[in-house]
């Protein structure tokens, strides 16, 4: 690949993370402000609910799948129409089997976990809501393939806004777990709608075996990596939401959800686009060790000090806002997941290059790694201290993130610690005062002051000791007025 080829792929890497973050960031926005309102209306048994039907439905969810969209999407050559047939034709099949199997086993779930009528509709209408975004996966793969990310993140803006309206609504008239259930029809009918109006494509079934066979090379192995994770997270949900209480599973949702805020406002947007950027890049070694620290400094960048700040903040929170201290019990939780979550943004980008490379075998023994970790931890640490030990797991799991960056020098030859240094010493400098200020008076206009303090503080180190690494990335007109 020369170097023009570079510059035109850099430049669709860095403004699809931009598209993707900037709107992801109204996307979070809407949904963590919608969180927030929905853990006042409702009990954390009722969130503890909606997290264990959820991973059942994404337990079940899997074999719909044999790993051919991703291989679409880590081909080189652009796909042929009847790749695109073939893949939706076998998922659809698939998809099918998988919506009967549910319903025909939804009632023995329900019961299996005590769930009323209410768990009951939750449960179907979740099954509804996958069959239809199961239909999405062409579109999607296109837009993907094109790094059109911008495109992409609009149908998810508009079936986030159409599941928390309803919920919301219906939370606020006292529907409880019932509001999840219709908020999931909704967003299934919102997101399959637009998607077809961005990104058209015309539905047709048929299999072509050679076109399948050449892409279960790759989608199979990467299959077995998503029923490893599969297994590692939302199987142990199912298994906690029998051995726990469900507001136990709702402290632990809680926790989680919100230490990784920073997750999934930065991270996310990066491994959406480095999967199928770095496998654009993946003939030339060279390149591919310059995109990967790119992306590593920019995620050190944003993640670093916005757990930072996360930390900091959520306890003084919780005291301040009414009816919310009943999520006291879980802050111990959120500190270990914060803590984990830092881990795990830095080694998600490393197994994205692994698996770009073609190197799933790899990503496969690791997963398998961390599954068997997953499954011994979590059981011996909740016996041992309660909920508090998944958390406490996770941050030992994660205590094993050196293992991608160890596999991946046999290919590429980088220094993990280059581009996360500068931003780890800037968001050192920024804590001071927040931390400072906070622990003198923490009232709400401390808080708001000591937040501004610090974000101006960390622009101008970052300014001061990482201005030849960002200037590329700014827009003309802004370096202009800084130089």
């Amino acid at each position: 690949m020369d170097e023009g080829e570079f510059t035109y792929i850099k430049g669709k890497i860095v403004g699809g993370v931009f598209a993707l973050t900037s709107r992801t960031f109204l996307l979070q926005s809407v949904s963590f402000l919608a969180n927030f309102i929905l853990t006042i209306l409702l009990t954390p048994s009722v969130f503890g609910v909606y997290f264990v039907v959820s991973a059942v439905i994404s337990f079940l969810s899997y074999f719909s799948d044999v790993g051919l969209a991703a291989a679409l999407i880590q081909e080189r050559e652009k796909p042929t129409e009847d790749e695109l047939v073939s893949t939706f034709t076998i998922q659809q099949l698939l998809i099918g089997i998988t919506v009967i199997l549910s319903y025909a086993l939804s009632g023995t779930i329900a019961q299996f976990y005590k769930l009323d009528s209410s768990g009951l509709f939750l449960l179907r209408a979740l099954v509804v809501s996958f069959f239809l975004s199961s239909l999405k996966t062409i579109p999607s793969i296109l837009l993907e393939r094109n790094l059109e990310f911008g495109k992409l993140i609009i149908p998810q803006i508009l079936e986030t806004v159409a599941f928390y309206l309803v919920v919301i609504l219906l939370a606020f008239y006292g529907k409880g777990i019932s509001s999840f259930a219709w908020g999931a029809i909704a967003r299934g009918i919102v997101g399959l709608v637009s998607i077809y109006y961005i990104s058209p494509w015309k539905i047709r079934f048929g299999i072509n075996v050679k076109s399948v066979k050449k892409l279960m090379s790759f989608g199979i192995p990467f299959q077995a990596n998503s029923l490893l994770a599969l297994i590692k997270d939302d199987l142990m949900t199912i298994f906690l939401g029998k051995i726990l209480p469900f507001h136990q599973i709702g402290y632990i949702g809680w926790a989680k959800k919100w230490a990784e805020v920073p997750l999934r406002l930065i991270m996310d947007s990066v491994m959406k686009v480095s999967f199928p950027a770095y496998s654009r890049l993946a003939a030339d070694y060279k390149l591919m060790r310059r995109a990967l620290e790119k992306s590593l400094f920019f995620l050190a960048l944003f993640i670093f000090p916005s757990v930072m700040v996360m930390i900091m903040i959520i306890a003084p929170v919780i005291q301040f806002i009414p009816k919310y201290s009943k999520w006291d019990p879980a802050l111990t939780s959120f500190y270990l997941f914060a803590v984990a979550s830092v881990f795990a943004a830095f080694s998600s980008p490393i197994v994205n290059a692994l698996n770009a490379l073609g190197k799933i075998k790899i990503t496969l023994a690791l997963m398998v790694v961390w599954t068997c970790l997953t499954w011994l931890l979590i059981p011996f640490l909740v016996s041992v201290i309660g909920f508090n030990g998944v958390a406490l797991a996770a941050v030992f799991i994660s205590g094993t993130s050196f293992l991608p960056y160890i596999l991946i020098r046999r290919f590429i030859s980088f220094n993990i610690f280059n581009p996360v240094k500068k931003p780890l010493l800037a968001t050192i400098i920024m804590s001071v005062p927040l931390i400072l200020l906070i622990n003198i008076s923490a009232n709400f206009m401390v808080i708001i002051n000591s937040l501004i303090i610090s974000l101006v503080v960390y622009v101008l180190t970052i300014w001061l000791i990482m201005r030849k690494e960002i200037s590329p990335y700014l827009p003309k007109a802004i370096n202009q007025r800084l130089t």
